[in-house]
């Protein structure tokens, strides 16, 4: 079976005179002269035919040079395309720590973070309970507790154990028939007292009915303690409550005389952020939402006994000692 000639549809040029000929053709001379009978080879024609045979490459060759240039001719193209992308954005500047603040700021002024006293106001909330001492064996503290708060013995209590144990002043619970407090969720139950530190003015009670969940407050030494420190004080001042007052510490190891003068508190700590009737035995916290002392007294030189302020608490030491829990 023969094979159809290949034929080019391109005109054949005739190589002008004195121009050299292709290796192809320099080829097809050799051999018609190998060919002819009693033919002498031609010098001239013998050695192109051996110029190009020497210089063609071997038959992998080609094939190896095309597998390796196409990674190579990716990896250009790559290139090419990064130098043109930087050069449609020529204008494009690096991100600097400066355009980071920029956007901090900017994410802050739409969705501003609560303030320090916020966040320790939110800790510390689950912990406060009010406290209310009844006087009169028939008042259960039901009517009206919100309109007679002053007319009763009205103040503030802390939880330091989840099984219902709360720290208050003495004086909002000394001689009261019946004791009612009300946890941050609003249970209520009645208290009985279990323990009292006269000298600090504290009172240590027991809730008879506990909320789920109870949470009791973290205490934190008053070591490392110094003035300046920020605070916030949570009570229910004339019964309005839970209420939060921020300010700082004013004073370490102070010292309170009664209005009636009939004692003197030592080692206290005197603080500024404002306190007024109610938030008696409530805690005073740091900003970490933990407790170093509990509100005890306010000084005012008139009778109107509203802040002027200076208000002073009862360390954290000292209340803890009073329930019975081992010192910091």
């Amino acid at each position: 079976m023969k094979k159809a000639p290949l034929l080019s549809r391109s005109p054949r040029r005739t190589p002008a005179a004195g121009a050299s000929a292709t290796p192809s053709q320099t080829a097809a001379a050799a051999a018609k002269a190998a060919t002819s009978p009693g033919a002498a080879p031609d010098p001239s024609t013998a050695a192109a035919t051996a110029a190009p045979a020497a210089a063609a490459p071997g038959p992998g060759a080609g094939s190896r040079w095309r597998r390796h240039a196409a990674p190579l001719w990716a990896l250009a193209g790559a290139a090419l395309a990064v130098l043109v992308t930087l050069q449609l954005r020529p204008g494009q500047a690096l991100i600097t720590q400066k355009d980071i603040d920029a956007a901090v700021r900017q994410s802050l002024e739409k969705e501003p973070l609560p303030s320090a006293a916020a966040k320790a106001y939110e800790a510390i909330l689950p912990s406060v309970v009010r406290v209310v001492g009844l006087m009169n064996e028939d008042d259960d503290g039901e009517a009206q507790p919100e309109q007679r708060a002053m007319e009763r013995s009205l103040g503030t209590g802390v939880v330091i154990i989840d099984n219902g144990t709360i720290l208050t002043n003495l004086h909002v619970v000394s001689g009261a028939k019946k004791i009612r407090v009300r946890f941050a969720n609003g249970h209520e139950s009645e208290a009985a007292m279990v323990g009292a530190q006269p000298e600090n003015d504290l009172a240590v009670l027991r809730a008879l009915s506990l909320p789920d969940d109870l949470q009791a407050a973290t205490m934190r030494s008053t070591a490392d303690l110094r003035p300046g420190d920020h605070v916030i004080a949570v009570g229910h001042p004339f019964g309005i409550g839970p209420s939060v007052s921020h300010g700082v510490v004013s004073g370490l190891k102070r010292e309170f005389r009664s209005p009636e003068g009939e004692k003197t508190m030592t080692n206290l700590i005197q603080f500024d952020a404002a306190a007024n009737p109610g938030n008696s035995g409530g805690p005073l916290v740091t900003m970490d939402g933990q407790v170093v002392g509990v509100v005890t007294a306010i000084l005012n030189p008139s009778e109107q006994r509203t802040f002027i302020g200076i208000g002073f608490a009862v360390p954290i030491e000292n209340a803890a000692s009073a329930a019975g829990m081992p010192p910091f």
